[in-house]
């Protein structure tokens, strides 16, 4: 049985005679939302394949031809990958100037020698000084900093713009790591997330047709969407002799809370199974049905873990998986889709990135709540027009997001069309015709976008938290009866698809390796 809130492998099915059920928490992929443009798809969630040379979504993809009509600017070898390659990003500032090109340039440079020695640290085991705070915000604008000031040949003007954009590319590098801010990001872990070679690219139908394709193979009535999950009982064969069954929860029990839509009082319910049979794991659902397995693959995301592991699990998680869940970090990065009627952006301009030229200072990416408009970093030209009409995406993360999601649409769009009048210097552009937007830390079955190293963390906390359960090797207790995958538990590959993906995959195969040696063993 999967319970699952994203992307995970089907490979089970129709292997060594497993039977599969999958609940879902919500839907597999949420975040493809289609406008009334034709097949124009707005992505809320994932939006890029990264990579391609050895990339499973992207063979995937490709082998089905969902990548036909991905236009040539949709196909970005960049680090920072936006929405096309074509044109130029547009830097401006809250005064209404644009920042001269070579500027930016020489700005850019700088910063990616400095983020490259970020990666130094875990790649060569460089050792982390005490002034970096073990920080990958901390060591990159100190360093960057440094070095700009130490810069003989530029003027006082220009050295004050470019500190200026250390802060903008630290909130890109946040939006992007979807932590609150690159300062928690561990500067001694950061360089074991791994970059697959090859252009990334856009899927122009959308990720979800990734997930279809996926499930093309399994039967549709093991499918349960829409189902959510109170509570996952495990080591139950060997706590009492009927599987099904469920003890009776006590008043301090927060299992006894009952989400919407389920039964309030209404007793658990069987399965209709023999009452003698013996289920390791029992699934207890919102609506009180109840469900036996074998093994149970949990692949809720980290931060649905961080808030609920305590009363989601039945006896409680072992102490240093708990302690791992803590350490990893998760955040919230959202997206501000903006459709306006006509551009007001030139035909080269690719995105328009926000620079306030007060925070040359600044130290710190977090804001009070009523300046949360701050940590949006810039916004990205959707291409081609011809697909999703004229169209910005803007980017958000952190603790700031989560002040967005809670404000009405009328309200961010008003607050967004006044910041692009005051960063372009045009006082006339219009408020956009609609509005669309994410909210992934205020959705109670994704509780942030994924996942990264904290500082404190290290890849080895996401090896413990991808350790199936039971850790005991006994000839009474069933093995692996809760395995764990999606995103943050890839070491290498965490906040991506292809993470998520090949991390079901390795639990499919830990299964189906065991089933082969017992198979073998009894023949």
């Amino acid at each position: 049985m999967v319970v699952r809130a994203g992307i995970e492998d089907q490979r089970l099915q129709g292997h060594c005679g497993v039977d599969m059920e999958m609940v879902s928490d919500a839907l597999w992929m949420q975040g493809c939302s289609k406008n009334d443009r034709g097949h124009s798809t707005f992505e809320l969630g994932a939006t890029w394949i990264h990579g391609s040379h050895g990339n499973p979504i992207y063979h995937l993809a490709e082998a089905n031809g969902l990548l036909e009509e991905t236009t040539d600017g949709e196909r970005s070898v960049g680090r920072i990958s936006r929405y096309s390659k074509n044109g130029v990003a547009c830097y401006l500032t809250n005064r209404g100037r644009r920042i001269p090109k070579d500027v930016v340039e020489e700005f850019s440079d700088l910063y990616n020698e400095v983020y490259n020695l970020t990666q130094e640290f875990f790649r060569h085991g460089k050792p982390v000084n005490a002034e970096s705070q073990n920080s990958v915000g901390v060591f990159t604008r100190e360093e960057v900093r440094n070095r700009i000031r130490d810069d003989p040949d530029d003027p006082e003007a220009t050295k004050r713009l470019k500190l200026a954009m250390i802060q903008q590319y630290l909130k890109v590098e946040s939006c992007e790591s979807s932590s609150h801010s690159i300062d928690e990001v561990s500067l001694s872990a950061f360089g074991e997330w791994t970059e697959i070679p090859g252009a990334h690219h856009i899927i122009p139908s959308g990720f979800m047709r990734v997930v279809e394709l996926l499930a093309e193979g399994i039967p549709a009535h093991v499918i349960q969407l829409g189902k959510p999950v109170r509570c996952v009982h495990w080591d139950q064969a060997s706590a009492r002799p009927r599987g099904p069954e469920i003890e009776p929860r006590g008043e301090g029990d927060h299992n006894h809370d009952t989400g919407e839509g389920s039964q309030g009082g209404e007793e658990p319910r069987g399965s209709g199974r023999e009452e003698d049979e013996q289920w390791p794991v029992v699934v207890e659902c919102e609506d009180c049905e109840v469900i036996p397995a074998d093994h149970v693959i949990v692949t809720v995301s980290l931060g649905v873990l961080k808030r609920q592991h305590a009363s989601f699990f039945r006896p409680g998680l072992p102490v240093e998986k708990v302690a791992a869940i803590h350490r990893l970090g998760i955040g919230t990065t959202d997206k501000i889709f903006l459709e306006f009627e006509e551009p007001f952006w030139g035909p080269e301009c690719n995105s328009l990135q926000f620079v306030w030229e007060d925070e040359a200072e600044s130290r710190t990416l977090t804001y009070p709540p009523e300046l949360w408009y701050r940590k949006i970093c810039g916004f990205d030209v959707l291409y081609p027009p011809e697909r999703y009409g004229h169209v910005l995406s803007g980017w958000i993360c952190g603790e700031e997001a989560l002040v967005m999601e809670k404000c009405d649409d009328e309200a961010v769009a008003e607050i967004c069309t006044e910041m692009l009048r005051q960063f372009t210097g045009n006082p006339n552009i219009p408020k956009p015709r609609r509005i669309l937007r994410s909210a992934w830390g205020s959705d109670p079955y994704f509780r942030g976008s994924y996942s990264y190293t904290q500082v404190g963390s290290s890849g080895a906390d996401v090896e413990k938290l991808a350790k199936p359960l039971p850790y005991t090797e006994s000839s009474k207790t069933a093995p692996m009866q809760v395995l764990f995958s999606g995103e943050a538990t890839h070491r290498k590959y965490y906040s991506t698809t292809h993470g998520a993906l090949l991390s079901g995959q390795r639990e499919a195969a830990r299964l189906i390796e065991m089933y082969r040696d017992l198979f073998q063993q009894g023949t």
